[in-house]
């Protein structure tokens, strides 16, 4: 990403994991910039992945994590009948909607990461066929895994937003200053 986050407090790891994560989170909002709702909806690229489903999908799977690790149920159940229906926005559904409820879960994130006694503190991974079994991960971990999914997805923001108006990651970082 053409960011760059700067060092972390000695010490304050929760803090350095946080700033990656805010990061990535803005290569993705970037990619967003200046778009109409259809550009958003628009699957440009030879996948069926759009701009406003990666939105979806990343702020949904973030909120389902930080369920896990609180040991509740993620607020919305995805299985194979409806897994299709994260990526993609619904008739309701809007972009600036769905930034706003990712605002919302990345605060959340945050204060739950700040306020854990430990990053070692670990919660059971869901009884998925894709994870071990009777397997617990620790508050790194998540922090991690966060991290991973919402920089893999950052990267296919940068090819779909390229793909519309071939507009680069460092355009946006520009656009995104001047805003």
């Amino acid at each position: 990403m053409v960011t760059h986050v700067g060092a972390e407090e000695r010490g304050d790891e929760r803090g350095a994991l946080l700033a990656f994560l805010a990061e990535q989170r803005g290569g993705i909002r970037r990619a967003l910039l200046g778009l109409t709702e259809e550009q958003a909806r628009s699957r440009p690229s030879a996948s069926d992945l759009s701009l406003g489903g990666l939105l979806k999908h990343v702020a949904e799977v973030e909120q389902g994590w930080l369920a896990r690790a609180r040991q509740e149920p993620p607020a919305i159940a995805r299985d194979a009948s409806n897994w299709h229906e994260c990526f993609e926005l619904g008739a309701d559904e809007t972009v600036a909607g769905q930034l706003e409820y990712w605002a919302e879960v990345a605060a959340d994130t945050e204060a739950y990461i700040r306020s854990a006694p430990s990053l070692d503190d670990t919660f059971p991974l869901p009884d998925e066929p894709w994870f071990p079994p009777d397997e617990g991960v620790s508050l790194r971990w998540l922090c991690l895994h966060l991290i991973r999914e919402t920089a893999r997805h950052a990267g296919h923001a940068d090819i779909i937003r390229e793909s519309l108006d071939g507009r680069t990651a460092f355009e946006l970082v520009a656009l995104a200053r001047q805003d």
